[in-house]
Protein backbone atom coordinates (compact mmCIF):
# COMPACT_ATOMS: atom_id res chain seq x y z
CA UNK A 1 0.00 0.00 0.00
CA UNK A 2 1.48 3.35 -1.09
CA UNK A 3 0.39 6.34 1.02
CA UNK A 4 1.19 10.04 1.20
CA UNK A 5 2.01 10.51 4.89
CA UNK A 6 3.03 14.17 4.77
CA UNK A 7 0.04 15.27 6.81
CA UNK A 8 -1.37 13.88 10.06
CA UNK A 9 -4.40 11.73 9.35
CA UNK A 10 -5.82 9.59 12.21
CA UNK A 11 -7.61 7.17 9.85
CA UNK A 12 -4.42 6.64 7.88
CA UNK A 13 -2.42 6.07 11.10
CA UNK A 14 -5.00 3.52 12.24
CA UNK A 15 -4.73 1.68 8.91
CA UNK A 16 -0.94 1.58 9.21
CA UNK A 17 -1.18 0.29 12.79
CA UNK A 18 -3.62 -2.45 11.75
CA UNK A 19 -1.35 -3.61 8.92
CA UNK A 20 2.11 -3.49 10.52
CA UNK A 21 1.49 -2.87 14.22
CA UNK A 22 2.43 -0.06 16.58
CA UNK A 23 6.04 1.14 16.72
CA UNK A 24 8.36 -0.86 18.95
CA UNK A 25 8.80 0.36 22.53
CA UNK A 26 12.12 1.85 23.62
CA UNK A 27 13.11 -1.39 25.36
CA UNK A 28 12.36 -3.43 22.23
CA UNK A 29 14.32 -0.96 20.08
CA UNK A 30 17.34 -1.35 22.33
CA UNK A 31 16.98 -5.15 22.32
CA UNK A 32 16.89 -5.17 18.51
CA UNK A 33 19.82 -2.70 18.31
CA UNK A 34 17.63 -0.25 16.41
CA UNK A 35 14.65 -0.60 14.11
CA UNK A 36 15.58 1.90 11.40
CA UNK A 37 17.75 1.30 8.37
CA UNK A 38 20.70 3.36 7.23
CA UNK A 39 20.12 5.60 4.21
CA UNK A 40 19.28 3.33 1.26
CA UNK A 41 20.04 4.49 -2.29
CA UNK A 42 17.30 3.47 -4.72
CA UNK A 43 18.60 1.91 -7.95
CA UNK A 44 15.24 1.08 -9.53
CA UNK A 45 11.59 0.78 -8.59
CA UNK A 46 8.17 -0.12 -9.91
CA UNK A 47 6.60 2.39 -12.36
CA UNK A 48 4.28 4.15 -9.89
CA UNK A 49 7.12 4.78 -7.44
CA UNK A 50 9.54 5.70 -10.24
CA UNK A 51 7.09 8.33 -11.52
CA UNK A 52 7.00 9.92 -8.06
CA UNK A 53 10.80 9.88 -7.78
CA UNK A 54 11.22 11.51 -11.20
CA UNK A 55 9.37 14.64 -10.06
CA UNK A 56 12.45 16.09 -8.35
CA UNK A 57 16.17 16.12 -9.12
CA UNK A 58 17.37 14.93 -5.71
CA UNK A 59 19.14 11.64 -5.13
CA UNK A 60 16.60 8.82 -4.78
CA UNK A 61 16.91 7.57 -1.22
CA UNK A 62 14.66 5.78 1.23
CA UNK A 63 14.72 4.28 4.70
CA UNK A 64 13.02 1.28 6.26
CA UNK A 65 11.38 1.07 9.67
CA UNK A 66 10.71 -2.30 11.29
CA UNK A 67 7.36 -2.80 12.97
CA UNK A 68 6.09 -5.90 14.84
CA UNK A 69 3.95 -7.15 11.91
CA UNK A 70 5.75 -5.64 8.92
CA UNK A 71 7.81 -2.73 7.71
CA UNK A 72 7.42 0.77 6.36
CA UNK A 73 9.56 2.12 3.53
CA UNK A 74 9.64 5.92 3.45
CA UNK A 75 10.88 8.19 0.67
CA UNK A 76 10.43 11.82 -0.33
CA UNK A 77 9.42 13.41 -3.60
CA UNK A 78 9.25 17.17 -3.93
CA UNK A 79 8.00 18.26 -0.50
CA UNK A 80 5.84 15.21 0.14
CA UNK A 81 6.69 12.10 2.17
CA UNK A 82 5.43 8.74 0.91
CA UNK A 83 5.34 5.38 2.65
CA UNK A 84 5.02 1.85 1.36
CA UNK A 85 3.32 -0.27 4.03
CA UNK A 86 4.29 -3.96 3.79
CA UNK A 87 3.00 -6.66 6.17
CA UNK A 88 5.44 -9.56 6.59
CA UNK A 89 3.15 -12.05 4.88
CA UNK A 90 3.37 -10.01 1.65
CA UNK A 91 7.10 -9.26 1.87
CA UNK A 92 9.68 -10.82 -0.44
CA UNK A 93 13.35 -9.86 -0.37
CA UNK A 94 15.77 -10.92 -3.09
CA UNK A 95 19.48 -10.44 -3.35
CA UNK A 96 19.77 -9.05 -6.85
CA UNK A 97 23.07 -8.41 -8.54
CA UNK A 98 26.28 -8.53 -6.52
CA UNK A 99 25.51 -5.10 -5.08
CA UNK A 100 21.75 -4.82 -4.56
CA UNK A 101 18.71 -6.02 -2.64
CA UNK A 102 15.17 -5.95 -4.02
CA UNK A 103 12.08 -5.59 -1.83
CA UNK A 104 8.83 -6.86 -3.38
CA UNK A 105 5.28 -6.59 -2.12
CA UNK A 106 2.29 -7.07 -4.39
CA UNK A 107 2.94 -4.83 -7.43
CA UNK A 108 5.52 -2.62 -5.70
CA UNK A 109 9.26 -3.10 -6.00
CA UNK A 110 12.28 -1.15 -4.79
CA UNK A 111 15.87 -2.13 -5.54
CA UNK A 112 18.51 -0.60 -3.24
CA UNK A 113 22.30 -0.57 -3.18
CA UNK A 114 24.00 -2.97 -0.83
CA UNK A 115 26.87 -2.42 1.61
CA UNK A 116 27.87 -3.96 4.95
CA UNK A 117 25.39 -1.95 7.09
CA UNK A 118 22.54 -2.62 4.66
CA UNK A 119 23.34 -6.35 4.65
CA UNK A 120 23.14 -6.48 8.46
CA UNK A 121 19.83 -4.62 8.44
CA UNK A 122 18.31 -6.93 5.81
CA UNK A 123 19.34 -9.98 7.84
CA UNK A 124 17.53 -8.36 10.80
CA UNK A 125 14.42 -7.99 8.60
CA UNK A 126 14.49 -11.67 7.62
CA UNK A 127 14.91 -12.73 11.28
CA UNK A 128 11.95 -10.55 12.34
CA UNK A 129 9.83 -11.91 9.48
CA UNK A 130 10.70 -15.51 10.38
CA UNK A 131 9.92 -14.92 14.07
CA UNK A 132 6.59 -13.28 13.26
CA UNK A 133 5.48 -15.92 10.76
CA UNK A 134 6.58 -18.83 13.02
CA UNK A 135 4.09 -17.65 15.65
CA UNK A 136 1.23 -18.55 13.29
CA UNK A 137 2.26 -22.12 12.54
Amino acid sequence: MLLNISYKNPKQEQTITELVGKPFSLRERLTLSGVGSPKLIIISSSPKIANLLLLDNNQDICNVELRPKGLIIRFRSLLETYAIIIPYYKLSIFKGTASSYTIHAEAKKIEVEMDRKVTRFFSKITKQKAAYLSDFK
